[in-house]
């Protein structure tokens, strides 16, 4: 597994890196084939964040916790990803085909618009998958809302989460 480590806010310790390292052995058995890992550690006034994100096949795998001490915050945040994994496995393996999703590419601005202060941006690249794929990885990524191209008419669609515990699903029309 190569793994990145990145500290935001700090310059994280060498035996956090290798506590990193340690833990995430857990999350690399259920991967046939090298995959990469992003750990951010981020500190704030009160807290550390700690953010890993996994990146196999197309598929993202993203957990992100906090904690007042940062190897609790790695230590829930590898767990929490073991249970998503387990869980999403098997549907994970019948659903989606291999390269379903590109990675992401991100920029980051700091541009301004009508005075709308845009701090990020995201190109995406939009392969075409069904519904179920596409809430299948909004959960993956802990998101609220997904954007993809749906496979049965190829239009760009929204899936999002509602409030009830359903999802919900935008469709463009000309009218």
């Amino acid at each position: 597994m190569k793994i990145t480590v990145i500290g935001r806010k700090c310059t994280p310790r060498d035996s956090f890196k290798d506590r990193a390292e340690k833990r995430l052995r857990k999350v690399e058995k259920f991967f046939p084939d090298e995959v990469e890992a992003k750990v951010t550690a981020i500190v704030e006034k009160s807290e550390q964040i700690v953010e890993v994100t996994i990146f196999h096949d197309g598929m993202i795998f993203r957990s992100q916790e906090r904690a007042i001490n940062m190897n609790d915050a790695l230590d829930r945040c590898v767990d929490s990803l073991v249970r998503q994994i387990r869980k999403n496995k098997t549907r994970v393996e019948k659903k989606l085909r291999s390269g379903a999703f590109e990675a992401f590419e991100a920029i980051d601005t700091l541009e301004s618009e009508d005075n709308y202060d845009v701090v990020r941006s995201k190109e995406i690249v939009l392969k075409p998958q069904s519904v179920e794929e596409a809430i299948l990885q909004m959960n993956l990524l802990d998101h609220q809302f997904y954007m993809f191209r749906n496979s049965a008419d190829e239009k760009i669609c929204v899936v999002y989460s509602r409030k009830d515990g359903g999802y919900g699903l935008l469709v463009p029309t000309t009218d």
